[in-house]
């Protein structure tokens, strides 16, 4: 059975599995985990500068005639630097452009009334990782928020995978632990709205997400990193 879920109850759930993953990666540091720990470099402290820069978008015409709320809309990106190979440098301003965040330009945004805003969080920047959590609000039917992380290896340029960070042969069980967790926290969720018939529609989501929401190894390459 195919379950379509509202935009902006998918995307809680989303979050929430993200969230799980973040706790769970501080449980595998110990022994016998499933975290692969990588010789560092002597400058341990190797960090990029991130400096935030803000715009209004402004829209006009026929896009806002029935919707004057919408006219503008910030943007709030992050603009590298510090970083002393050019090279380096270059590939990493290309990884955090506001496109790679949630596939929408700048000129797309303005000629499109949903978003709000579009703002990021940087997580982590020394040791020769920039972790940077995107975020943008929005709402067409309804008001809707989503997030991306991304992590970058400041040594060479590149975004960082499950397989960079984890043993190879232990993604499936990490997976598995996940998603254990994940159904757990929908079950709780779905235990505590049981009772309220104001969360009927909740609860109902919840029941069908529980047939469609599945944390996969494939799924563990979009992890933050935090410290």
């Amino acid at each position: 059975m195919v379950v379509n879920l509202p935009a902006h109850k998918l995307n809680l759930f989303k979050d929430k599995r993200m969230r799980l993953l973040s706790l769970v990666v501080l449980l595998l540091l110990a022994p016998g985990g499933y975290a692969q720990l990588k010789p560092q470099a002597a400058k341990s402290n190797e960090r990029a500068i991130v400096t935030p820069r803000r715009v209004v978008i402004v829209r006009r015409g026929a896009l806002i005639k029935d919707f004057p709320e919408k006219k503008t809309a910030t943007v709030t990106y992050p603009v590298i630097s510090g970083l002393s190979d050019p090279r380096l440098l270059r590939r990493v301003q290309s990884i955090v452009q506001i496109k790679n965040a949630f596939d929408s330009s700048l000129a797309e945004y303005r000629e499109d009334t949903w978003l709000d805003e579009f703002t990021f969080k940087v997580s982590y920047n020394k040791n020769y990782i920039l972790d940077i959590t995107f975020t943008q609000n929005g709402s067409g039917a309804y008001p809707d928020t989503h997030t991306k992380h991304i992590a970058i290896n400041l040594k060479n340029g590149s975004v960082i995978k499950a397989s960079d960070v984890f043993v190879d042969g232990k993604l499936g069980s990490l997976a598995a632990l996940v998603n254990r967790k994940l159904q757990s926290e929908l079950k709780q969720i779905l235990k505590e709205n049981s009772g309220s018939k104001s969360e009927a529609e909740d609860t109902s989501i919840i029941k069908e997400s529980q047939e469609v929401l599945e944390f996969k190894p494939e799924d563990l390459d979009d992890f933050s990193v935090g410290g």
